[in-house]
């Protein structure tokens, strides 16, 4: 764990020095390149009324021609106020007619009057108006420019550069000594502070992170109650609280797939309980039949055939709920919903059920309020769920009681209510009594399968409904659904 820490420490390290110190450097430039453009758009400002105040004090042009002894003039007295301003004279087309340099030889033929043109009609300006270097073509130069006239007549421009070349060669060696300067006394300073204090500020990072990866690192090796100590507010705190959650989750999911399994061995061992029970009373009968078949009197096979029968009945039932509830759970039948009037439904099955009423005295009642609609579901499994309902209710009333079948419009929906009389439900047991796992003590539901209600779930949930129960000890017992 601590070479992992160290590892992700030195990984993280390496790339953000990378990354600080390509900003730092960027910026650096960025800095020095908007200073030298600061520099030369405050002296093209400040200039950029030079050539106009020239043409106060001379004339280059006298008869449409270029006044040599006027460009001599400018020359020295440019060249003692400013040596590194050169002036040029230029034709209306940019030609260079005439200039005053020093000791250099003039490269330029022609000077692009665009900028010239745009520098002389804009009074203010947002930006560096470059122009030709007739010295150094191809780089571009700061000036100050105006139209030259004669009485009134255009015959050219004053052209200055207020960039020489020695000007260049000078700032580009002091650029460079200034570079090495800021990086020894400012740049290095600051790249050494920026990344001490950013890995002291890493190094607090990971330490929380590697909180993180040590509770993992336990969860994964079997400490399913490790988790992550969480203080303060943050992304890492979100972080954490999230894998707390999931860690949570799945500890519960654990814990849930135990119960199931245990479950399962119970439903196992039940089943195979309920299984061994009748096929052992049928193999115990038919045996006896075979040995003893002179000596059994007619009516004493009868009796054991007809047990024999009784059994079997009960072992297909079993099967056929345990493959009822196997198809339901797994979803592979779907319900083939239709129309139909589910109170006449009700008033049939109470019908089919009023003789083993009977036989325990036990008064079976089906009423209903007025306009019930109908209802959209699969005809056969809502039979399948009232017929498990009444069947139970049978079960669990005693002698002399009562089972009440009530249907009720509401809404856009019906509600059915299934209540029978007797010795109730346990509140523990009621939230217990529609899994297939489970099993009372009650001597009437293991009489039966102990499948009925979990098939009644699960179709009700392919109906998109669900079945409550409400039970008072002693009382009365309802169970409760309804459908669209």
């Amino acid at each position: 764990m601590q070479s992992i820490k160290n590892t992700l420490y030195w990984k993280i390290s390496a790339l953000f020095i990378l990354i600080l110190t390509t900003l730092s450097v960027t910026y650096s430039l960025f800095t020095i390149q908007t200073s030298r453009n600061y520099f030369e758009e405050t002296t093209q400002r400040l200039n950029k009324g030079v050539a106009e105040h020239m043409l106060l004090e001379v004339q280059p042009f006298k008869d449409g021609r270029v006044n040599d002894e006027a460009v001599g003039k400018i020359m020295h007295s440019m060249m003692a106020v400013n040596p590194k301003i050169e002036v040029y004279l230029l034709s209306p087309e940019g030609e260079i007619l005439s200039f005053v340099v020093l000791d250099h030889e003039v490269k330029l033929k022609y000077v692009d009057m665009d900028p010239i043109k745009k520098i002389i009609a804009v009074k203010e300006y947002n930006d560096i108006i470059y122009g030709d270097n007739p010295r150094l073509p191809g780089l571009k130069t700061i000036f100050s420019a105006a139209e030259v006239r004669e009485n009134g007549i255009l015959q050219g421009y004053i052209y200055l550069t207020l960039n020489s070349e020695q000007s260049l060669k000078i700032s580009e060696t002091l650029f460079s000594s200034y570079m090495i300067r800021m990086g020894i006394k400012y740049f290095a300073f600051t790249m050494v502070a920026a990344m001490l204090i950013s890995l002291l500020l890493l190094w607090m990072l990971i330490r929380n992170l590697n909180k993180v990866l040590i509770m993992t690192k336990n969860f994964q090796n079997g400490d399913l109650d490790a988790r992550i100590e969480v203080n303060g507010s943050g992304e890492l705190a979100n972080m954490s609280y999230s894998i707390n959650s999931m860690a949570d989750t799945i500890v519960t999911n654990i814990e849930q797939l135990k119960e199931n399994d245990n479950l399962r061995r119970e439903l196992i061992a039940n089943i195979s309980h309920d299984l061994r029970s009748p096929v052992s009373v049928i193999q115990g009968y038919a045996e006896t039949m075979v040995i003893k078949s002179d000596m059994l009197t007619k009516e004493k096979q009868d009796e054991y055939l007809d047990i024999i029968i009784k059994t079997s009945g009960k072992l297909k039932n079993l099967m056929a709920d345990l493959f009822e509830l196997s198809t339901l759970e797994a979803k592979l039948i779907k319900p083939k919903k239709e129309k139909f009037q589910i109170f006449e439904l009700l008033q049939d099955m109470s019908n089919s059920f009023r003789i083993l009423a009977q036989e325990k005295n036990i008064s079976l009642t089906t009423f209903s309020n007025t306009e019930i609609p109908m209802v959209y579901a699969d005809l056969q499994m809502i039979e399948r769920v009232i017929q498990n309902l009444v069947h139970n209710a049978i079960n669990y009333t005693p002698n002399n009681g009562e089972i009440n079948i009530e249907c009720l419009g509401k809404d856009d929906r019906v509600e059915v209510k299934i209540s029978n009389s007797g010795k109730g439900i346990k509140p523990e047991d009621l939230p217990k009594i529609f899994d297939r796992y489970y099993k009372t003590d009650d001597s009437a539901i293991n009489s039966g399968t102990g499948l009925g209600l979990a098939i009644v779930k699960n179709i009700l949930i392919l109906h998109d409904s669900d079945i409550n129960v409400e039970s008072q000890i002693g009382k009365i017992t309802t169970f409760t659904f309804s459908l669209n």
